[in-house]
């Protein structure tokens, strides 16, 4: 095991911490349906979102907004799978305005 004591504070990458995976979250839109379509929903039902395809998508961890971007397919052997290519982070101090 690793004495924790050794490691340099000003060095991150040095923390155990820095192995966590961490969830995010992509929004890609909202969507404010009223009960009643909500109630009438079915497979192959079309539900609008607020926002276009070209439009940014924002990434979250919990609650907190930390980046935007542009979603993108990727290619070769992950083809078809959706990636984000990030426009804007947050400074992790003060946030994303």
């Amino acid at each position: 095991m690793t004495d924790l004591n050794t490691q340099s504070p000003e060095d991150p990458s040095a923390s155990p911490f820095t192995q966590v995976p961490i969830e995010i979250t992509i929004s890609v839109g909202t969507a404010r349906p009223k009960v009643k379509e909500l109630l009438d929903l079915s497979p192959n039902s079309v539900l609008p979102l607020d926002r276009a395809v070209d439009d940014p998508v924002e990434l979250f961890i919990g609650d907190r907004l930390i980046a935007r971007g542009v979603l993108e397919e990727l290619d070769g052997k992950r083809a078809g799978q959706l990636a984000v290519r990030l426009t804007e982070v947050a400074d992790m101090k003060n946030g994303l305005e």
